[in-house]
C-alpha cells in the first residue's frame, strides 16, 4: 500500500488550522490509504504552534510538524516539509482551504496513471479585475525572459512523486523560487483546473509589496537576460551618442557653431543617469544573490519538532521530540 504525505506550510493560521485538519483527514480517511500530514510552522506569532501540538496529541501516528525559530518564508517551509515527508507521493497545499482537500482524490487518480507532477491550476473567478489583468500581463512578459515556463494560475498546490521530490531536494540553492524549480525539474506533468476558492478564515499574507518582490524573484531566478540587456542597451546608447555627435559636427560645419541647448544637455544627463542606476540595480541584485549563496547558511532553523525518528534536516539547535512517552530533548 502506498503512503501519501501532505505538506502544509503555516504562518499565523490559528483561525483555520483545525478546520483544515478536519476536512483534510476526512478526505484522506475516505481514500483508505496510509498517510501523514506534515505541518511546518513558519515562526507564527499567534497560537498556530499550540494547535499543532494538540493535533499531534490527537493523531500522533499521522501527524508530524516542525516549528521554525522565526519566520523564514514559505519557500523554506515547503523545503522543510519536502525534506521530512516520507510518502511515496507528496501533496503541497496551503492551510487556508483555498486549496480544496477534495481534489486530492483526483490527484491520486492521475498519479496512479503514472504522472510525476499533478498540478491543480485555479481559475481567476472572484479575483479583482485589475489584479487578474496584471497577473496575465506579468506571465506573458516573464515567459519571454525566463528559461522555464511559468503558467498563470499555477501555484504550489500539486502532487509530486517520490522521484520528483528527490529531484527538488537535490537542488541546493539558497535563493529558491519553487514555481520555477517545479517547472525546471520536468518529469511527466499533467494539469487540471479547479474553481477559485476563498480563504475560510484569517487574513492573506500576500500584500502588494510581497507580490512585487515575488514577481522579481521569478524574473531573476531563472535567467541572466537582464544583464545581457544592459550590454545591448549600452551599445544602443553609444550608437545614439555617436550619431548625435556626428550630427553636431556636420551642423557646425554647415551652419556655423551655435549656442548649445541647455535642455538637451540636462535631458541626456538625467536619462543616461536613470539608465545607469537601473542597470546597477540589476547587477546588484544578481551580486546579492551570489552573496547569499556563498554564505551557505541553512534555509531554516527548527526550534521544535514532533514525529521524527531522527533529527530533522536543517536543525542547528536543540528541538523537542513530542512522543506518547512525553517530551524529550534531542
Amino acid at each position: 500500500m502506498m503512503k501519501l504525505s501532505v505538506v502544509v506550510p503555516c504562518y499565523n493560521e490559528e483561525a483555520v488550522i483545525d478546520q483544515f485538519d478536519a476536512k483534510t483527514r476526512s478526505v484522506l480517511d475516505a481514500l483508505g490509504i496510509e498517510y501523514e500530514i506534515c505541518y511546518v510552522d513558519d515562526g507564527s506569532r499567534d497560537k498556530t504552534l499550540q494547535h499543532l501540538r494538540a493535533l499531534a496529541d490527537t493523531h500522533p501516528d499521522a501527524t508530524r510538524y516542525v516549528s521554525f525559530s522565526r519566520n523564514f518564508g514559505k519557500e523554506a517551509g515547503m523545503l522543510a516539509g519536502l525534506r521530512e515527508a516520507t510518502g511515496d507521493a507528496v501533496v503541497i497545499m496551503d492551510a487556508d482551504l483555498q486549496h480544496p482537500p477534495e481534489l486530492i482524490e483526483q490527484m491520486l487518480d492521475l498519479y496512479q496513471l503514472g504522472h510525476d507532477q499533478i498540478i491543480a491550476r485555479r481559475t481567476r473567478e472572484g479575483d479583482k479585475k485589475v489584479r487578474s489583468a496584471l497577473s496575465r500581463i506579468y506571465y506573458r512578459a516573464v515567459n519571454k525572459w525566463v528559461d522555464v515556463e511559468l503558467t498563470d494560475g499555477v501555484g504550489d498546490f500539486r502532487m509530486l512523486s517520490r522521484p520528483a521530490v528527490d529531484a527538488l531536494l537535490s537542488l541546493g540553492e539558497y535563493n529558491r523560487f519553487s514555481k520555477g524549480l517545479f517547472s525546471w525539474i520536468g518529469f511527466d506533468t499533467v494539469t487540471f483546473d479547479y474553481q477559485n476558492a476563498q480563504r475560510e478564515a484569517g487574513e492573506t499574507k500576500w500584500k502588494f509589496g510581497s507580490l512585487l518582490n515575488y514577481g522579481m524573484d521569478g524574473l531573476i531566478s531563472f535567467n541572466n537576460r537582464p544583464l545581457r540587456l544592459a550590454i545591448w542597451l549600452g551599445a544602443l546608447l553609444t550608437g545614439v551618442g555617436a550619431a548625435y555627435a556626428l550630427w553636431i559636427v556636420i551642423d557646425a560645419i554647415t551652419n556655423g557653431p551655435g549656442q548649445p541647448g541647455y535642455t538637451t544637455l540636462v535631458a541626456i544627463i538625467v536619462g543616461l543617469g536613470g539608465v545607469q542606476m537601473v542597470m546597477l540595480g540589476l547587477i546588484g541584485e544578481y551580486i546579492g544573490r551570489i552573496y547569499y549563496e556563498t554564505k551557505r547558511r541553512p534555509h531554516f532553523l527548527v526550534k521544535e519538532a514532533h514525529g521524527f525518528p531522527g533529527k530533522p534536516e536543517g536543525v542547528q539547535r536543540r528541538e523537542v521530540y513530542r512522543s506518547k512517552q512525553g517530551d524529550k530533548v534531542l
